[in-house]
């Protein structure tokens, strides 16, 4: 199996994480709207939309690398991490907020779990938009995908003070970006091109 087969492979696995993603954030909106119940179910999957967006990130990042360059790798890293550390804040929220009392959760955010929501959701922030950015100096990945999943994180990764509609919106526009950029990477499996 040669690169590009392998490639092909990666593009569209992270494809389908990606319509994963995009599929569990808008049951989170709708849970959050109430326009579906919240369940078990629906708690326990809120956390499996961060580990299949790593998933579309790793290929949306293979699929331009030789174009992005440094700027390119350092914001893929840190989106990378600030993925898997959303992904112990959805757990956090959906499997341990739900279980305690309102006073216990002041608590718990008063305290150095608070001060880790902070940085992750500065992380997620800095890292989605960098990322962003890098992808479309970089060229090749199509603008409005990135454009939506770039404004979709900002009321997500500011949670703490925005709205609840707003927050509802922003999931949504996450969404669609995700949608949007993992039909692109798996109808584009060669994209990955040599640096000009």
């Amino acid at each position: 199996m040669d690169v590009t087969t392998r490639d092909g492979h990666l593009y569209r696995l992270a494809a389908a994480a990606g319509v994963g993603s995009a599929f569990i954030l808008i049951v989170n909106a709708a849970k959050r709207a109430d326009v579906i119940p919240t369940s078990a179910a629906t708690q326990l999957i809120a956390p499996l939309a961060e580990i299949l967006a790593m998933g579309l990130v790793v290929g949306l990042f293979v699929a331009v690398r030789r174009r992005a360059g440094p700027i390119g790798v350092i914001s893929f890293v840190i989106n990378f991490l600030a993925l898997g550390l959303l992904v112990g804040v959805e757990v956090v929220i959906n499997l341990v907020f739900v279980a305690v009392d309102a006073q216990t959760i002041v608590e718990l955010r008063d305290g150095s779990l608070g001060v880790l929501l902070l940085a992750t959701s500065v992380l997620f922030l800095v890292g989605t938009l960098s990322f962003v950015g890098a992808l479309l100096l970089a060229g090749g990945t199509p603008k409005l995908p990135l454009i939506l999943y770039g404004a979709g994180s900002v009321p997500v990764a500011l949670r703490a003070v925005v709205p609840e509609l707003a927050l509802d919106a922003g999931l949504i526009v996450l969404a669609l970006g995700i949608a949007a950029l993992s039909v692109w990477l798996w109808r584009h499996p060669g994209v990955s091109q040599p640096a000009p």
